[in-house]
């Protein structure tokens, strides 16, 4: 017999998100001190992620490394995380114990929208990246075949919004690598 799901209140969402976790496998963040939960990616989805990889990993620097599924911690409130889709981070993250990382350690983060993501939620989480003061968030969407790159966050928002389409190459600051093309990055179907 389980246990009956803990309800959500300030101070357990995590035990809760935790828990929503692993009985439905769905991904869950919390956003704004709101749960979020997002369905397994799709197949266009992750070959979206599979192809950034594949053209960032060979050409950052040796102390960053590529990771999927690892979560960022709001400063100053672990009860409050997002999970990129891809986070170039430390190398050290590979002998980490903890599962939050300190936004201050992430060199960049990716998000890739969702078919059925709301454009509130989009907006809330781009505004959560900038509070976290993570300095290069990069906004890829399927659904429309536009990209958004945004860096250098203050007070709550990104002063660098550089918008474009899949097709248009995205420069990115350094330590990350200069360029990624974006020709080849998959639309969703109708």
């Amino acid at each position: 017999m389980s246990s009956p799901m803990p309800q959500p209140h300030p101070g357990n969402l995590r035990e809760v998100a935790q828990q929503i976790e692993a009985t439905t496998g769905l991904r869950v963040e919390i956003i704004g001190g709101s749960l979020v939960m997002s369905p397994t990616p799709r197949g266009k989805h992750a070959g979206t992620i599979r192809r950034l990889r594949v053209q960032l990993d060979p050409h950052l620097p040796e102390n960053l490394a590529l990771y999927e599924v690892s979560s960022v911690s709001m400063p100053g409130d672990a009860d409050d995380y997002a999970t990129p889709d891809l986070a170039v981070l430390p190398v050290e993250w590979d002998l980490d114990d903890d599962w939050l990382l300190d936004a201050a350690d992430v060199a960049l983060a990716v998000e890739v929208i969702s078919r059925s993501e709301k454009a509130k939620a989009i907006t809330d989480k781009n505004g959560w990246y900038a509070c976290a003061g993570v300095p290069v968030l990069l906004v890829l969407d399927p659904r429309t075949g536009r990209w958004t790159l945004h860096t250098h966050p203050e007070n709550g928002e990104y002063r660098g919004v550089l918008h474009g389409v899949y097709g248009d190459p995205i420069e990115l600051p350094a330590p990350l690598p200069p360029r990624v093309a974006t020709d080849l990055l998959p639309l969703y179907g109708a």
